[in-house]
């Protein structure tokens, strides 16, 4: 007896076999909407930034403030002058909570020194209103010494020493890599212009070196008056702007080598200076 193939019918309804049919066109559609309106979230509403403070973090904010006091305790803190051993004389007022009178700075008698410079040269802060600057400080006696300094802005908005300072080493520094050089200057006229202009300038001949200079330029003159001696070929730098390393000395004999920046535009056939190195009103 010979079996006999079945087939069964079954009855589905209309918008299963359609939603079986198209479910992966529906899947692909869903998750391409989904990112479009993640796009438009993130256009509409960009995330925060997210902000992480560590040890070794710079300061986030400028306060010249603060950084006007831990000078100004460096500064009194590396001054000996004491009337007396173990007086270190002016610290008090900078003692906060938690320190010594004196800083806990303990001087034997007739040990002096003093301050000639000192500035910040490295700032972090490791908690907001608390920084934590480093002060250079030239002395007489050890030298350039490093002393960081905390200072805290209370919330009233009082400036306050956080701490004891510390001795530490200077910041790292390592050798600028030298700019590229610029294509050179390849016009006489220019040459005795940039000569010319920047002779002027470092002598202070204001009425001569306006002589040189566009309608617009605004150029301060340095207060100490030098002369000219010598100048590199000038190379171009860029856009309009070409840079030339001269040569100069002073009244007492010192010579420097110098370089500078100097903008120029051609103004109806000649050559004319828009601004020296820096521009005074910025």
């Amino acid at each position: 007896m010979s079996s006999r193939a079945t087939v069964t019918i079954r009855a589905y309804p209309l918008w299963r076999l359609r939603l079986r049919r198209g479910l992966a066109r529906y899947l692909v559609t869903g998750a391409a909407s989904l990112g479009i309106l993640a796009s438009a979230r993130y256009a509409f509403l960009p995330p925060g930034p997210i902000h992480t403070v560590s040890a070794a973090s710079p300061a986030a904010r400028l306060d010249r403030s603060a950084e006007g006091l831990a000078v100004l305790f460096a500064r009194r803190y590396l001054t000996w002058s004491p009337p007396e051993a173990g007086a270190a004389g002016g610290l008090e007022q900078f003692a906060g909570a938690g320190m010594e009178a004196d800083a806990g700075l303990v001087l034997p008698a007739g040990v002096l020194e003093r301050v000639a410079w000192a500035e910040v040269v490295q700032g972090r802060e490791p908690l907001p209103g608390h920084h934590v600057y480093t002060v250079a400080a030239q002395t007489d006696t050890e030298g350039l010494l490093y002393l960081t300094v905390g200072v805290v802005r209370l919330a009233s908005g009082a400036l306050a020493i956080s701490g004891y300072p510390a001795f530490v080493g200077p910041p790292d520094a390592v050798g600028v890599p030298a700019a590229a050089r610029g294509q050179p200057v390849d016009d006489p006229a220019l040459e005795v212009v940039l000569r010319r202009a920047l002779g002027n300038y470092m002598s202070g001949s204001a009425s001569e070196l306006a002589a040189d200079l566009t309608a617009e330029a605004q150029v301060s003159l340095p207060p100490n008056a030098l002369t000219l001696e010598t100048i590199g070929h000038p190379t171009w730098t860029v856009g309009s702007a070409v840079q030339v390393v001269a040569q100069a000395g002073d009244s007492r004999g010192v010579h420097y080598t110098l370089a500078y920046e100097l903008d120029v535009v051609r103004v109806r056939g000649r050559w004319e200076i828009g601004a020296i190195q820096t521009d005074p009103r910025s």
